[in-house]
């Protein structure tokens, strides 16, 4: 990485529970690259005030984590169509001191669909209601799927999220029957609910596909459960390191490859590995 100077370009995270994925993919990129960039991860307790602060210091770009992916709509120039479609951002690129937002998890989601080859005609169930289950359930929609259910425990998120798309809402874990399982909360994530298991074994039993979001842990209890079923897993990794692509080409204008993203990935991934080790 080159030593810090006044041309350096800064990118920044904001996120309610920073990690060092994020920070560790863009800084080994820019090393690789020999680009005069450099990343940080924040969170705040003033959303407004810090981005703010990515207009008025010139911030090239910004990843937006929860619980701001919603707050932060207000607060920019421009939302491009995989931000305004879902209500919900994730990227955040400073044109000038102009904002533009969108949504690389929609994208990131909506290629993992297709390069999995998940049937659109499986059924479908969702577990979660926040601005990265807008992200999921959208990307779904979009590739054809008809069948999906969003279970969540807050009625109200849920069911506006199921009406948007004409899915069914349900408060309740359903019977065990869908084909195509995908947790979007923080169940199974590093932390209090380390060790949560999102879906039950029947459910793991009964899916075809077994697909959870949280980036970090990759292999989550139901990540283990769906491998040691047999199942085909989506992981959290590939749709972090995806999406993380998407916004590292957003900010710096550089194209990568699939072999640069994976190195970035793992070694985006080492350091927690070893701590949890």
């Amino acid at each position: 990485m080159p030593i810090l100077n006044k041309d350096m370009t800064l990118c920044i995270s904001l996120s309610g529970r920073p990690s060092n994925l994020g920070t560790r993919f863009h800084n080994f990129l820019y090393e690789e690259l020999g680009l005069n960039f450099i990343y940080k991860a924040f969170s705040t307790d003033d959303i407004e005030g810090a981005i703010r602060g990515v207009r008025a210091l010139g911030i090239r770009g910004c990843s937006v984590s929860m619980p701001f992916k919603e707050a932060v709509i207000p607060l920019v120039d421009r939302l491009e169509e995989s931000a305004a479609a879902i209500e919900s951002v994730n990227t955040i690129v400073n044109e000038g001191g102009r904002l533009v937002a969108s949504n690389t998890d929609y994208e990131a989601v909506a290629s993992l669909i297709a390069s999995h080859g998940i049937d659109p005609a499986l059924p479908v169930l969702v577990r979660g209601s926040g601005g990265m289950a807008k992200a999921v359930v959208a990307a779904f929609r979009g590739a054809g799927f008809e069948d999906l259910t969003v279970l969540a425990r807050n009625e109200a998120a849920g069911r506006a999220l199921a009406d948007k798309y004409g899915y069914a809402w349900t408060g309740e874990d359903p019977a065990p029957g869908a084909a195509v399982i995908v947790n979007v909360t923080p169940m199974g994530m590093h932390g209090p609910d380390a060790d949560a298991l999102s879906f039950s074994l029947a459910h793991v039993e009964a899916a075809e596909v077994v697909f959870d979001v949280v980036a970090f842990p990759a292999e989550t209890p139901l990540i283990v459960a769906g491998r040691d079923a047999g199942k085909r897993i989506v992981t959290g990794a590939e749709v972090i390191a995806l999406q993380a692509a998407r916004q590292f080409e957003r900010y710096t204008g550089v194209a990568i490859t699939p072999e640069q993203v994976a190195r970035a990935s793992e070694f985006s991934r080492a350091e927690q590995q070893q701590s949890a080790n």
